[in-house]
């Protein structure tokens, strides 16, 4: 498939170019950050973004949503990074999305029409260590009466301290490490025996440390099979890895922007310091490795949408690509700015906090490195 975008898929992202820039620009982010915004991003936003059809844009029409697909999705998390956007479209509407996906249909009935209309918020509540390990569920899940009583404890949800229901993996069988065994449960966070402590990160974004103590949940809360939850946790994060590559390739991008406007204004030594041919060079060799992760996010999300076996791989790679650029693109940008790069005052610090964050979640480069080795059989 050839890496360009379809006219439809063109407009998407120029709607999301314009509503981002005009709606949820970086100094939304100061006001929110300033305020110590309890909640962690605008509601009002987040209705607008539903109204535009951002919340449902991988929730099938037939549950309201316009299922335009993970490419589309990229498009959306491509200019919330170039705007460092706060808002609950990651952990919602596309790791929660594609989870539900893999719902029953009186799950997704209930479900999902609220998802697409902004009234419902998801948190996938996978992870336990301080490091990426998705297949680490030390999570327990033992029989009890017609469903099971949840045990353990989850790490880096995010938006995990505002959301309606949780995605929890928990383990019905086998050790600890073992991919077999996951099973995938709704829950509550209201429910009896739920402690939620929301953290907040570097990037002024929000996760949550979430306890279950004896949580009560029933068989009809189990998505998918029992068991049987690893192929469809590792479905969910492929698609969050490949959206939070395309929000790095915002953030790279738009790093490179505000860094060349700088380049073009800033004088020393009687100059522009854009006229100095070294900085010339970075500037060029930083504009190629932005448009290379650029395809390999784009050739990723379409080997979801169309269900390639080699999703996985494209997936890993468009993380790892797009997430050393990511660290490139804030890096080269705070050392050409000097030493004002890292105040306050100037936004290019506030992309190099987020690309940090962005490039850790959900494995980083050495976590990908290591997969991509073993799915080419090393």
């Amino acid at each position: 498939m050839a890496l360009v975008l379809t006219d439809e898929q063109a407009m998407i992202r120029e709607a999301a170019d314009g509503f981002f820039a005009s709606e949820a620009p970086v100094s939304a982010l100061r006001r929110l950050r300033d305020a110590a915004d309890a909640t962690g991003f605008s509601r009002d936003l987040w209705t607008k973004m539903a109204e535009m059809g951002f919340a449902g844009v991988l929730v099938s029409e037939a549950h309201g949503g316009s299922g335009l697909g993970l490419v589309a999705a990229n498009l959306i998390q491509d200019a919330i990074g170039r705007n460092l956007s706060l808002s609950p479209f990651l952990s919602t509407a596309v790791l929660g999305a594609t989870a539900l996906g893999e719902a029953n249909a009186e799950q997704q009935a209930a479900l999902l029409p609220k998802l697409a209309a902004g009234d419902l918020l998801l948190a996938l509540a996978s992870d336990e260590a301080s490091r990426h390990a998705p297949h680490l569920v030390r999570t327990r899940a033992e029989a009890a009466g017609n469903g099971f009583r949840l045990t353990g404890a989850k790490t880096f949800v995010f938006d995990g301290h505002v959301a309606d229901r949780l995605i929890v993996a928990a383990r019905t069988s086998g050790e600890d490490d073992e991919r077999d065994g996951i099973t995938l449960f709704l829950v509550d966070p209201n429910a009896a025996g739920v402690t939620v402590k929301r953290t907040q990160m570097v990037d002024s974004r929000n996760a949550a440390d979430i306890r279950l103590d004896g949580v009560q949940v029933d068989g009809a809360d189990v998505i998918g099979a029992v068991g049987e939850g690893a192929a469809i946790l590792d479905r969910v994060l492929d698609a969050g890895r490949t959206c939070l590559a395309a929000e790095m390739v915002g953030v790279s991008a738009q790093s490179f922007t505000i860094t060349v406007g700088y380049l073009k204004e800033r004088e020393q030594f009687g100059r522009r310091i854009g006229s100095f041919q070294a900085l010339q060079h970075r500037a060029a060799q930083l504009y190629c490795e932005i448009e290379l992760a650029k395809s390999a996010t784009l050739k990723a999300a379409q080997a979801i949408d169309a269900g390639d076996k080699d999703a996985p791989l494209y997936a890993s790679l468009a993380k790892a690509k797009a997430g050393a650029v990511a660290r490139l693109a804030t890096n080269e940008g705070v050392q050409m700015h000097g030493g004002i790069g890292m105040t306050d005052d100037y936004d290019i610090g506030f992309y190099m906090k987020r690309a940090r964050a962005a490039e850790t979640s959900f494995g980083d480069l050495s976590f990908h490195g290591d997969r991509l080795a073993r799915m080419l059989g090393y």
